[in-house]
């Protein structure tokens, strides 16, 4: 087995670079990585019902589809993630896979006197709190089963981050499942770093391990994917399934009603209504934004285009654009 303690925290190159050691190496990973502030949403999952908006633009917090399913997770440098790649067995289960590798960092945790259990299909919960949610993807005969471990991560920013309602989305996309989370510190008998920690458990789970460093080669590709995939909101934000949304918001000149459909990225319907004052049909000024990219600044850019101030007497552009904050 090849170990990679990895030094990049950039969320999009590190979400990059499990795509490229999925499909580039043969021989066992194992690997454990960090990132900087992000959320990591789930292969089919609406990233925009995921994410509380707002707080994710004022923080500048990144958010990066994986490739594997699941749920939405928080991440930054008191998270320590780990993430094994191996041939597929067919013959296993899903929930052989999640127990083959979480035991490792159950019985590693141990060592530090960390009482650790899988619950359900893909958990690690210390009494019953749950620090750790796992994932598999497979992909032409090779598998990828990655972890997070909260070890002292920000919990207050975490639950910023991470939308509470989902309610006011329709759609195919998958919602995660909120869970009462713990981080890892507080259950040590001695504390120790983030660093620290990563250091221990690289130690115990990749004992045997040959030490693996990135090649010129290895850190050009992934960047080059990073660049090309996972820094784009084509992957990250138009791969979400289609979905609907709506939203209702009073303004010092009227309320805005407003309920919109998704897909591929773009807006291919939407509808307004409201107590407001208008010289034009707003259904004339829906029809001009269909097919425009569902991100703020296009749609800001797009409707500025228009006679806004007919459609919208009083109400601001920015007033409109923030409807588009889910």
């Amino acid at each position: 087995m090849l170990s990679i303690i990895d030094s990049h925290t950039d969320p999009y190159w590190n979400l990059a670079a499990e795509e490229y050691l999925l499909g580039r190496f043969s021989r066992p990973v194992f690997r454990l990585w960090q990132n900087a502030p992000a959320v990591i949403v789930g292969r089919n999952q609406n990233a925009r019902a995921e994410i509380n908006a707002g707080f994710i633009g004022r923080r500048g917090i990144a958010v990066v589809r994986r490739l594997s399913g699941g749920g939405a997770v928080y991440h930054d440098l008191g998270n320590v993630n780990y993430t094994f790649l191996d041939a597929c067995d067919r013959s296993e289960s899903s929930a052989g896979m999640f127990r083959r590798f979480t035991a490792p960092v159950i019985a590693a945790l141990a060592k530090l006197g960390v009482e650790a259990t899988l619950e359900g299909r893909n958990d690690l919960t210390i009494a019953g709190l749950k620090f750790s949610g796992n994932a598999i993807c497979v992909r032409s005969g090779r598998m990828m089963h990655h972890g997070t471990m909260l070890f002292d991560t920000n919990l207050d920013d975490m639950a910023a981050a991470l939308s509470s309602d989902t309610s006011k989305f329709t759609g195919r996309a998958v919602a995660s499942r909120r869970s009462r989370v713990t981080n890892i510190l507080p259950h040590l008998a001695e504390p120790m770093t983030a660093g620290q920690f990563m250091a221990f458990i690289g130690q115990e789970v990749a004992r045997q391990a040959e030490v693996y460093e990135y090649t010129a080669e290895d850190t050009d590709a992934i960047s080059r994917l990073a660049d090309t995939k996972y820094r784009t909101d084509e992957w990250n934000f138009a791969a979400s399934p289609a979905y609907s949304f709506s939203k209702t918001a009073n303004f010092p000149c009227g309320t805005l009603s407003l309920t919109a459909k998704i897909e591929k990225g773009t807006l291919e319907d939407l509808a307004i209504s409201g107590d407001y004052f208008f010289t034009r049909d707003t259904a004339e000024f829906c029809e001009a934004m269909r097919g425009c990219p569902a991100a703020q600044e296009k749609i800001a850019e797009r409707a500025s285009e228009l006679p806004f101030g007919d459609y919208f007497n009083g109400i601001t552009l920015e007033e409109l654009c923030s409807l588009f904050i889910i």
